[in-house]
């Protein structure tokens, strides 16, 4: 059986490539052993995800950032490219695999409810977790068995930074003399190298699924909602007899949820003849161009994109992103190992004003 994945640890500032280069690599070869062996999209890119929501160095599942209260709180999010179902998580502290839960909500959108009543897309906080243990996701007891080394450290250390820069800005408040105030915000917009991680994928039905899970930003105010739980934002993929095409974004998530950066990329690409063309295109004008969003601020975002051709049997992995890097991965099921990539922004290009976008070609034995 024939089929193709990609996968992601997110857009940021990676100093350290080859620490992600292992996961990445294995999350490509789990999802490919399921699609040679018949499993689906759908199937191949939960599959991917879970193996990188359990390496503990990601920002998903155990290994999240905490929130300014030292807590864990999970978004994830998959759509099913052939059906348009689409199911999503936010805010759950006690699921293993939070993209598991997402796919079991996904998958019932297709199930008849008792009464008529119409199942739900997106799932929150404590039900969320119910649901999760009544259909069978993997639970843990205490929410503190998903707090890795790494979310800890980065959480003491940032958030150290941060009640200094409250303390001294309130004793120069309180202060007729001028005290100096350490500025942080730089540093902990961008404390963590990685974001959202994600999956795209094709089977050998041609069928297309895309999927999404994060802890969110560092020091969050708790029960916020990111762009891997949206609608729109975080994932999205679509199937016609032209083009199925499926993505999934990373990045500065309010600005994700604003410009519904997903969905966008993937109407663009029904427009245009050229992959490289549309996403460059929607990246500027759906996003750095976007009058949502304040155009004072610097606008991180990335995005991995799938789209197959299937009267070819051909298909393009694409990668665009306005930040310093990206950390991807593909394989087809035709290939022996995984290619891995990082994709650093062009020296003459300045990060979150600007983007790159490259990829590749592949095709399915079908």
């Amino acid at each position: 059986m024939a089929g193709f994945v990609a996968v992601h640890t997110g857009a940021g500032n990676c100093i350290d490539e080859t620490k992600y280069q292992r996961v990445i690599k294995e999350a490509c070869i789990r999802a490919t052993d399921i699609l040679r062996n018949g499993g689906s999209a759908v199937d191949a890119c939960e599959a991917a995800i879970i193996r990188l929501e359990n390496c503990g160095y990601t920002n998903a599942g155990y290994g999240s950032n905490l929130c300014m209260d030292g807590s864990v709180q999970c978004d994830a999010a998959i759509m099913n490219g052939s059906t348009l179902n689409f199911g999503a998580c936010t805010n759950v502290s006690r699921v293993k695999n939070p993209i598991q839960l997402a796919r079991q909500i996904c998958e019932a959108q297709s199930n008849p409810q008792l009464l008529e009543r119409i199942p739900p897309m997106v799932l929150a906080g404590s039900g969320a977790e119910r649901y999760a243990d009544e259909v069978g996701c993997a639970m843990v007891d205490d929410s503190s068995l998903m707090i890795s080394s790494k979310a800890k450290f980065q959480f003491n250390h940032y958030k150290s930074k941060y009640d200094l820069v409250v303390s001294s800005r309130n004793n120069k408040a309180a202060s007729e003399e001028p005290v100096p105030v350490p500025d942080a915000s730089n540093e902990v917009e961008l404390a963590a190298s990685l974001d959202t991680v994600g999956a795209v994928c094709v089977d050998s039905s041609g069928n297309t699924a895309a999927g999404c899970s994060s802890g969110g930003i560092l020091l969050k105010v708790p029960g916020r909602v990111g762009q891997a739980a949206t609608y729109g934002a975080g994932c999205w993929a679509t199937d016609t007899d032209d083009l199925a095409i499926a993505t999934c974004t990373t990045g500065n998530g309010e600005y994700l949820m604003k410009t519904l950066l997903a969905r966008e990329i993937c109407n663009g690409a029904f427009t245009s003849d050229c992959a490289v063309t549309s996403l460059h295109k929607t990246f500027t004008q759906k996003f750095l161009d976007s009058p949502l969003l304040p155009q004072q601020q610097d606008l991180y975002a990335g995005a991995l994109t799938l789209l197959y051709y299937p009267k070819q049997s051909s298909g393009e992995v694409m990668w665009s992103h306005t930040t310093q890097s990206f950390c991807v991965g593909y394989m087809a099921t035709t290939q022996k190992v995984p290619k891995f990539v990082h994709s650093p922004l062009p020296t003459y290009s300045v990060p979150g004003r600007s983007c790159v976008v490259n990829g590749h070609n592949f095709h399915l034995r079908i």
